[in-house]
């Protein structure tokens, strides 16, 4: 049986509660990230492959253990090329170069404005081009999410077609080429989950607050790991990218409306996460992954994309889009409802699948038989395995489990800081030991530089002796030629006087 390394957070199979996930950042700071490992899992994992994850651990010094364990290492990323992933990709990149087993990039992109400037180019260009070139010694293609990335890969040098291809998220593969999204119907009763990013345009987010308050059963759906304390304890300890943000509306305390009423949840696994939005009639928000969950169980969901990442998903994927600068405050969602279709991702499902599967089939990657009716093998060991609920917020707890949080709680945060501290103090080692071989290197410069001084120094002088020599051998040489001169003078004259006589 092969066995492939994969990088990710939690198995399918591990029954992670919030404490743990909290402990480790086992969803990698946002739970989408647990979507398209997800996809990978099902449909990799056969009867003759077994996939292990890392823990998000990077490491080039397990190089030899992961040589001698695995057959593989798949490494789906999000929009890794970015200047908060820059230490990361660096790590990957010593990590690399020193497996000898090969490599699989299954989706990877760019962070940039929704209008990405490429030709100005970015701070971290010489890292994503050294991991690039590492990747491609180790497989046959890099799979990327958009055409974004594509443009910006190539213009650093790399053939698209032949060093990377667009196959979009694999998350959107989850369950094959067929995709068939319901209908939906407003009343004041359908069912909508919403989502929100910190990224999101004020005009959104005010939106989400005030267009959805016909609608009776609206619950919030977050995704970043400080939600997830927040959610879990009430805590606001871990300052992180959602509850780090001033913006008006946006539910990032208890005294949000969507907490205080209880309606938020934060789902703790890919397969609970889908099976919930196959319950809800629309998903709607700033989160590509909250609404590309809705896409595959089949729930209409509504995307306002906010960068170049949500753009390039979106356009290749055709998922449903609206644009933020279009909203005021009179818009309604039936308004928006009217202006897009909820339809289009069915479209593109299967030759984009066909695309990924291509891209499979080119890394001679074996996968499930994508035609076959019966249950993924995965599938069969998810079976025997309960599920955790999502969490819900504090005031939908009684006091009892109130406590319980509240005193698993400080061992998780205990436990998260010490890992940002273990984390920090091996950057600092690194840093110095860095520091050490500059200064090292700058002594050796020096010691050359004092050296060819030295030599520079010698060299002058024996040009000074050698122009000294030159200048006096010059000097002779025309006195000898002034005597000479006189002498044939005085001959010529000799000469001509005994010819006069």
């Amino acid at each position: 049986m092969k066995r492939f390394l994969i990088r990710s957070g939690i198995s399918p199979l591990d029954l992670f509660d919030a404490p743990t996930i909290i402990a480790r950042d086992a969803i990698g700071s946002n739970v989408g990230n647990l979507l398209y490992a997800y996809s990978i899992y099902r449909n990799l994992w056969t009867e003759d492959t077994e996939i292990i994850p890392d823990y998000y651990r990077i490491d080039p010094d397990d190089a030899d253990h992961i040589n001698e364990t695995y057959d593989g290492y798949l490494i789906p990323l999000a929009d890794a090329f970015r200047e908060t992933f820059r230490r990361q990709l660096k790590q990957y990149t010593k990590l690399i170069k020193r497996l000898k087993i090969p490599v699989y990039i299954i989706g990877v992109g760019l962070r940039a404005p929704y209008e990405p400037d490429l030709k100005a180019g970015f701070p971290f260009d010489t890292d994503v081009k050294n991991f690039v070139k590492a990747v491609l010694e180790k497989t046959g293609q890099i799979g990327l999410r958009g055409e974004i990335t594509s443009a910006y890969l190539t213009q650093l040098g790399f053939q698209a077609g032949v060093d990377h291809q667009v196959i979009g998220c694999p998350s959107m593969y989850t369950f094959g080429k067929n995709l068939t999204i319901k209908d939906i119907t407003l009343n004041e009763h359908t069912k909508i989950f919403t989502n929100l990013a910190p990224i999101a345009p004020q005009l959104v987010v005010d939106f989400m607050r005030h267009g959805l308050q016909n609608y009776s059963d609206v619950t919030f759906i977050p995704q970043d790991i400080d939600e997830l304390t927040l959610t879990y304890s009430g805590g606001t300890y871990l300052n992180g990218p959602s509850l780090g943000k001033e913006l008006r509306n946006y539910p990032n305390n208890l005294e949000s409306p969507e907490y205080r009423s209880g309606k938020v949840r934060f789902f703790l696994s890919a397969p609970s996460w889908i099976k919930a939005m196959k319950m809800a009639d629309l998903s709607i928000g700033t989160r590509l992954h909250g609404n590309v969950a809705a896409a595959i169980a089949g729930t209409p969901g509504i995307i306002f994309p906010a960068d170049a990442r949500m753009r390039e998903l979106s356009e290749f994927h055709g998922l449903t889009t609206y644009q933020a600068d279009a909203i005021d405050e009179n818009t309604t969602l039936s308004d928006i409802l009217e202006q897009v279709d909820i339809h289009s991702p069915e479209r593109k499902q299967a030759a984009n699948f066909a695309n990924f599967e291509a891209f499979l089939d080119k890394n001679q990657l074996s996968h499930i038989d994508f035609d076959s009716t019966e249950p993924a093998p995965l599938d069969k060991k998810l079976e025997s395995v309960q599920l955790l609920p999502p969490v819900e917020p504090l005031v939908n707890c009684e006091k009892q489990e109130i406590l319980q949080r509240l005193e698993a709680n400080y061992p998780a945060l205990k436990a998260r800081n010490k890992t940002i501290q273990d984390r920090s103090a091996k950057t600092t080692k690194q840093l110095r030991k860095a520091k050490n071989e500059l200064q090292t290197q700058k002594t050796e410069w020096e010691s050359e530089k004092v050296e060819l001084e030295a030599k520079l120094l010698r060299a002058k002088q024996v040009n000074q002796r050698l122009k000294a020599k030159l200048t006096a051998k010059n000097k002779k040489i025309r006195n000898q030629r002034v005597t000479l001169n006189r002498r044939s003078v005085k001959l010529a004259l000799r000469i001509a006087d005994q010819f006069r006589k």
